[in-house]
């Protein structure tokens, strides 16, 4: 009797845990890790009820139908067809809405033998890590890649290891041009923003912010001292030389960037570029007392500037946000964090020296230009981690694999691109 009472008590609280961590999960989105050296055990989910897909599947529908021609790209909302920002609270909502409940659809029965079959049948049986993948709820779960201590965790990088990634990137990515272009890239995409609200709530702040992303890239416009093809004798000398104490610093960008963070840190719609410029501080900080004055002089300014990178070099750890932003422009071109929707894992592949890491996007559609679109992100994240992972000199192959999953009658194919193969899953 009392084995069944302690049994009794034993159940009712892991039905309540169950509840309680299932309302969390959709109320917030966690970020969680993955190692490559092991597979987290978990008790399998509850199926949900036969109805509860029938009706969430004529909502999918709808939103897909709704959302037909827009995704979120960088965690911002896209119009996949003409590539412009689209500027709607509500419709990005559905959208969070269309991407949460299609989640729960994955782990369903039905789609994880369709993606079972679509994998056998790209990969035969034993060319996948694991048939199984994305069959936990962790493995489904949205993830933001904003560090490298965050790409690090998920293949299971030693400590050791990670401080080859460092010493090995940091004399690349903290290049001066490659320093003032993050810098700029920042700016001029919430310059852009600004412009676009600043018509529909002319506020002080906003205004405010105006001007000074407009004084910060007027600014930078004489960090960029000469072109660095052209030889040092064509350098054209300075038409007049400054007073000592006339000099500007990186401290006066610092500056700058802190008035523009406090104007903009209480709009919800400018969080991804205040996020980036509070990342980019940090570098600042570290360079403030550097020089950045055309009239110094040829020979002075290549000083200055291979000192800032120097002190960046130095002091920019692994953790460091700002690190991973310049690593983000060295690579791509681009500053914005990846978001990866549907995070997967990385999974040994038995009986070899391979691993497989797979990763997936959401789509609403399986028009060319939302699936090329998918690819293309998924690509991103994907490539960050093969090039960690041989920077870090990790043992065995790393595989990438990218899933894409649409709503209705999509055809069940892979697709390849720049090398990588993508299986496109169709959710009916």
């Amino acid at each position: 009797m009392a084995y069944r009472h302690v049994e009794r008590i034993l159940f009712k609280s892991s039905s309540k845990f169950f509840r309680t961590k299932q309302n969390s999960r959709r109320m917030h989105l966690r970020l969680l890790s993955y190692n490559c050296s092991e597979v987290s055990h978990q008790e399998e989910e509850p199926l949900l009820p036969a109805e509860w897909y029938e009706k969430a599947f004529q909502k999918l529908t709808k939103l897909a139908h709704l959302l037909k021609d827009v995704d979120l790209v960088g965690g911002r909302l896209v119009n996949v067809n003409e590539g412009t920002r689209v500027f709607d609270s509500k419709l990005e909502e559905k959208m969070l809405s269309f991407k949460s409940l299609a989640r729960d659809f994955i782990g369903s029965p039905d789609v994880q033998d369709t993606m079972r079959k679509n994998m056998v049948a790209t990969f035969g049986d034993a060319g996948c890590a694991s048939p199984t993948c994305f069959s936990k709820r962790s493995e489904r779960e949205p993830i933001t890649l904003n560090s490298l201590a965050k790409v690090s965790n998920i293949l299971n990088v030693s400590a050791q290891q990670r401080k080859l990634v460092r010493l090995t990137i940091c004399p690349q990515v903290t290049q001066y041009r490659i320093w003032t272009g993050a810098l700029e890239e920042i700016l001029n995409a919430l310059r852009f923003e600004i412009d676009c609200r600043v018509q529909e709530s002319p506020s002080k702040d906003i205004k405010m912010a105006q001007q000074i992303v407009f004084s910060c890239l007027k600014f930078l416009d004489t960090a960029v001292s000469y072109d660095p093809e052209s030889s040092s004798w064509m350098r054209v000398a300075p038409t007049k030389v400054a007073k000592s104490n006339d000099h500007h610093k990186w401290e006066d960008v610092l500056e700058m960037v802190i008035d523009l963070t406090n104007c903009l840190s209480d709009r919800k719609e400018f969080v991804i570029h205040v996020t980036k410029l509070e990342s980019m501080k940090e570098g600042l900080y570290q360079i403030r007392d550097v020089l950045i004055d055309k009239s110094i002089g040829y020979k002075e300014n290549r000083y200055q500037e291979n000192l800032a990178r120097k002190k960046l070099t130095k002091t920019l750890g692994h953790p460091s946000r700002c690190l991973f932003t310049l690593l983000l422009y060295y690579l791509y071109g681009r500053v914005l964090d990846i978001e990866v929707e549907v995070s997967g894992g990385c999974y040994p592949i038995e009986g070899q020296n391979q691993f497989c890491l797979c990763m997936g996007k959401i789509l609403t559609s399986d028009e060319e230009n939302m699936v090329w679109g998918g690819m293309k992100e998924l690509d991103r994240a994907l490539g960050l981690f093969k090039f960690v992972w041989e920077t870090a000199g990790m043992k065995g192959d790393l595989k990438l694999q990218g899933h894409l999953w649409c709503i209705g009658g999509a055809q069940n194919r892979p697709v390849t691109y720049r090398g990588t193969t993508f299986l496109l899953h169709g959710i009916s």
